[in-house]
């Protein structure tokens, strides 16, 4: 079966994470390589692992992280979509089932909120954990002055962690944000879409989403 190790040895997939990471750093956006799919990848393991989903399906959601945003590559618009393609081709060459590639393109596919649906166990759990990434260290842009509020709010966010309370079945995103750089209202301005579509996403693996900031819960 084709696992997480094998897809990070894949020239291909290195060299379209790297580039496309390059392409989102010429237009001054933020990071999305490869400490962010890494990360990615880890979480969305996590997520399932610790609701007691199958080992199988956790591994395919490792893989979906990893690969969510490899469609950056060709363009951020649609990203999702683009990647689908591309995964479906790679996979398919290293030998992956049809079952478990269309499982994972359809995660990179519904993973932006702009129309990503939690689709199934694998999509979900990509969702929330490519959602928690918030934090100052994916800040490209060397000019403060010239952030945008994309830039302000993930600079002002000095800790993120995706807590999963298997018990409660309760999956908490928890944030420090630096007020002095970003109030709360204008996190909620950009990334209130985005918290909606985690919650749909924890419904569907039959879990509660919580948001906390600054030690209150505001979800």
């Amino acid at each position: 079966m084709v696992t997480l190790q094998d897809v990070k040895k894949n020239p291909e997939v290195e060299t379209f994470i790297r580039k496309g990471n390059q392409y989102l750093g010429e237009m001054g956006m933020t990071e999305h390589g490869f400490r962010h799919v890494n990360l990615v990848a880890t979480i969305a393991r996590n997520i399932l692992e610790r609701l007691n989903f199958p080992e199988r399906e956790a591994e395919l959601a490792a893989i979906a992280g990893y690969l969510h945003d490899i469609g950056n590559v060709i363009s951020r618009s649609d990203h999702g979509k683009t990647g689908a393609v591309i995964a479906y081709r790679i996979l398919t060459d290293m030998g992956m089932p049809p079952e478990e590639i269309a499982t994972v393109m359809s995660a990179i596919a519904n993973h932006e909120e702009t129309y990503g649906q939690p689709v199934n166990n694998v999509a979900a759990a990509l969702i929330l954990a490519d959602k928690s990434d918030v934090h100052r260290s994916r800040v490209r842009n060397p000019d403060i002055g010239a952030f945008d509020i994309h830039d302000r709010v993930n600079y002002a966010a000095e800790h993120s962690f995706l807590w999963v309370n298997e018990e409660r079945r309760v999956i908490t995103l928890e944030l420090t944000i630096d007020i002095e750089i970003c109030p709360v209202m204008e996190y909620f301005e950009i990334f209130l879409t985005r918290m909606a579509l985690c919650r749909r996403a924890a419904n569907f693996l039959k879990a509660d989403f919580e948001l906390m900031i600054n030690g209150a819960k505001l979800l």
